[in-house]
């Protein structure tokens, strides 16, 4: 997932997972290959899947009333405003990407492909950890 690459308020969870993720291929790409294995990382953006409605339930639910319910509302509509109204790319894309990156001689180390993916690792990149920490904080 880009989010590996990226990270949005109360998803510590998520993007630490993720980050771990990035990490690991990253070691095995170098201690596997000289065995001739090929360690890819495949980074899906906003997939249509039903990760939106599974992360927004509980996460209003259990900040109802305290000190994050504001901003979990506010995440909350981000990520339906993201992955849900028929936003988000097909399954199919990432099967297609991964059979692309399986049938390949020599594949790249990652692939990124789904709704938003490359526009949101690109501002990563251009804006550095203060400009996109702005832009996070203005998104909600």
């Amino acid at each position: 997932s880009i989010g590996g690459r990226v990270y949005t308020p109360l998803g510590a969870w998520y993007h630490a997972s993720k980050h771990a993720l990035e990490g690991w291929s990253d070691c095995l790409r170098l201690e596997t290959a000289p065995f001739g294995i090929r360690v890819v990382v495949i980074e899906p953006g906003a997939i249509e899947t039903e990760f939106a409605e599974i992360a927004i339930t509980p996460l209003l639910e259990r900040s109802e009333g305290g000190p994050y319910a504001g901003v979990a509302r506010r995440m909350a509509a981000a990520t339906r405003r993201t992955f849900l109204d028929n936003k988000g790319s097909s399954p199919e894309l990432i099967a297609h990407l991964i059979a692309r990156a399986v049938a390949s001689p020599r594949p790249k180390t990652r692939y990124v492909a789904g709704y938003l993916a490359k526009p949101v690792l690109w501002a990563r990149r251009l804006l550095g950890d203060r400009g996109f920490d702005w832009v996070v904080r203005r998104f909600l």
